[in-house]
């Protein structure tokens, strides 16, 4: 799913959808894979952390629009997102799988969880659109339709849309034809469907339409003049009046045109009304040939394996890096230190050696001088003690 369809399921603004497709964008360039929840968010972390360095090429990616997307992101995970996310994902091949008898298949999709999650329910209904219109071939205009795709509750798809969503919608309901894929939108009220939708679709099954207030009277109105208008009977009169099991249907004609309003009877169906039991639905899915493959999750080398690997080389670098300087300085340190020790011993050296001397040249002196310095005294000593002290000291 692109960051489009996944900005409107976490309700992000236009700054935090511009920066979830930065995020997209990088992931693409340096070929991260983003596969479920915890690769998107390993991207954004890293992201976050590196902004500056991806500022020049894409932009101002700011932390806080980064924080607030990984908050929206968490909340859905809490809803089960982590796991809507995950792999395998849906195989939209798998949906052309023929019976033993060579019939088609009715795949459903049971959506009593996820319709309580609007946003979730409308984006992954148009992703699997989007991958019908990828991955099938340009067939061109077919006899019948190779599936019909039944959009239930689809008011929810149109109504938090924004205009560039709108547009990519009316454009996939124009393409998806050429691949022979029909698609109904089922839903209450055809005011629920934008006018640039509708005037795609060529079939139209209306049943009965009740108005009791103004809105639902104009409601009730635009409904009728959806279809050609028929002689025989007027269509919002008999659109308010219809009872259970008639409609009023228009279809597209060989030519492609489509045709006027008919009154028609719907045949009841040949299946149970209600839903089918717990037990019985259990049982189809555990005997499906497709059990096994999506009942198993993958988690494959995506993003977050990649920058978890690059983050931890990256602690184990800064780690060898500090380990090798704190070696070189504490072999500095150590070096310094035997300077100085090596300083000190020989200056104790150079002192007990200039102390023996000493002691040797003043004994030498004391011998040549000592009878000198007894026979100094009378007069000659008194004037030296007077020149050094000024003064005379008496004995």
């Amino acid at each position: 799913m692109g960051p489009q369809l996944l900005a409107t399921i976490l309700d992000l603004n236009e700054t935090q959808s511009d920066v979830l497709t930065v995020a997209f964008k990088i992931a693409d360039d340096q070929n991260l894979l983003l596969v479920d929840t915890k690769d998107l968010k390993a991207m954004l972390n890293y992201l976050s952390e590196n902004h500056e360095a991806f500022k020049a090429d894409y932009g101002n990616i700011a932390p806080q629009s980064v924080a607030a997307i990984i908050r929206s992101i968490v909340a859905l995970e809490s809803e089960g997102g982590d796991s809507f996310f995950g792999e395998p994902g849906i195989n939209v091949s798998d949906f052309f799988a023929n019976d033993p008898s060579g019939r088609g298949m009715i795949n459903i999709l049971d959506s009593s969880k996820l319709i309580n999650k609007p946003r979730l329910y409308s984006a992954f209904m148009l992703y699997l659109l989007s991958e019908l219109y990828e991955t099938l071939p340009e067939v061109g205009d077919l006899d019948k339709p190779r599936m019909v795709f039944f959009f239930d509750e689809a008011h929810i798809l149109f109504e938090n849309a924004d205009k560039s969503l709108l547009e990519k919608i009316e454009q996939m309901v124009k393409l998806i034809r050429s691949k022979a894929v029909g698609i109904f939108f089922v839903t209450q009220s055809p005011r629920d469907i934008p006018d640039a939708v509708m005037a795609q679709l060529g079939n139209k099954i209306e049943h009965a339409l009740r108005a009791y207030t103004p809105n639902e009277r104009k409601a009730l109105k635009v409904a009728a003049e959806a279809f050609r208008e028929n002689e025989a009977f007027d269509t919002m009169e008999l659109l308010e009046n219809l009872g259970t099991g008639e409609a009023i249907v228009s279809m597209l004609d060989e030519k492609g045109i489509p045709g006027i309003a008919e009154h028609a009877y719907i045949l009841p169906p040949e299946s149970l009304m209600g839903k089918a039991d717990a037990a019985l639905i259990e049982q189809n899915i555990k005997t499906s040939n497709l059990y096994i493959k999506y009942n198993t999750p993958v988690d494959p080398d995506s993003a977050y394996e990649f920058l978890e690997r690059q983050a931890k080389q990256k602690a184990q670098d800064e780690a060898d890096a500090k380990a090798l300087a704190d070696a070189q300085k504490a072999e500095e340190k150590a070096k310094e230190k035997q300077a100085k020790e090596l300083s000190r011993s020989v200056r104790s050296v150079g002192k007990t050696a200039a102390g023996s001397v000493g002691r040797e040249l003043g004994n030498a002196l004391g011998g040549a001088f000592g009878s000198f310095g007894k026979r100094i005294g009378g007069n000659v000593g008194a004037s030296i003690a007077r020149n050094l002290f000024g003064t005379f000291f008496k004995g």
